[in-house]
């Protein structure tokens, strides 16, 4: 949003008050004496008010007494699917980032801190660094990933990096609660601590699991392989 040129941002928390008001009052109470809007831009589709009861013509109108405009922009649509939040997380849901990636324009990023975890991969070879991130992030379905991994607090990570990353409850080790685990496929240093920006690339499988430790490490190394394969061909983000 700032590279957009959004100089401010404010979150209106939806609580029970912000819900009752009605069409009017929302425009009186909310968009003119609280934020003191000059001029307002909507979705064609936008609702608002008790029950949802106003759209974007009455806004229009009840905003003209105030001297405020209102623009409508209209619906967008990428290969015949309307651009929106929820078709984006449908996508993600699914496995589908090349088409959350058309629908925001942009590759879905995870950021987050690395915390410690079970240091698993570390005795099959494979390092990982456990993601720590804002409990409201909406997360992709489970599975391993082709990403890209950066941290401008790291150095030699200012450049992204290629690596391979896991969501799940880690099922083969009897994991007791969704982690996220990326492994950087050319790079080894200490990231406790720091934080990391992860572009994912491609979903590479679903998660599974494996009769032992031999057999997700062979598993693994098979997904470290593909990864590289994948990522050669995809576009290197920018930090």
């Amino acid at each position: 949003m700032e590279r957009l040129g959004v100089e401010q941002l404010v979150l209106l928390p939806f609580d029970q008050a912000l819900a009752n008001l009605t069409p009017a009052a929302f425009v009186e109470e909310i968009l003119i004496q609280a934020l003191e809007c000059k001029s307002i831009s909507v979705g064609q589709d936008f609702c608002f008010g008790r029950q949802r009861t106003g759209t974007a013509e009455a806004l229009r109108s009840l905003a003209a007494p105030y001297g405020v405009t209102v623009e409508t922009v209209s619906l967008k649509q990428s290969q015949g699917h309307r651009i929106s939040s929820s078709r984006v997380r449908e996508a993600l849901s699914a496995g589908e980032v090349a088409v959350a990636q058309d629908l925001l324009g942009y590759r879905y990023q995870l950021r987050g801190s690395v915390v410690t975890g079970q240091q698993v991969g570390r005795t099959l070879g494979f390092p990982t660094a456990n993601l720590q991130i804002l409990p409201e992030k909406f997360l992709p379905c489970h599975g391993v990933y082709a990403v890209w991994v950066s941290s401008l607090a790291v150095p030699g990570l200012e450049t992204p990096r290629a690596g391979v990353m896991n969501i799940g409850d880690r099922p083969t080790v009897n994991g007791q609660s969704v982690t996220i685990e990326v492994h950087l496929l050319d790079w080894q240093g200490d990231l406790y601590g720091k934080g990391l920006t992860v572009e994912l690339v491609e979903f590479l499988r679903p998660q599974q699991k494996f009769d032992g430790l031999e057999a997700l490490r062979v598993q693994i190394g098979r997904d470290c392989d593909r990864a590289l394969q994948r990522l050669a061909a995809s576009e290197t983000p920018g930090v």
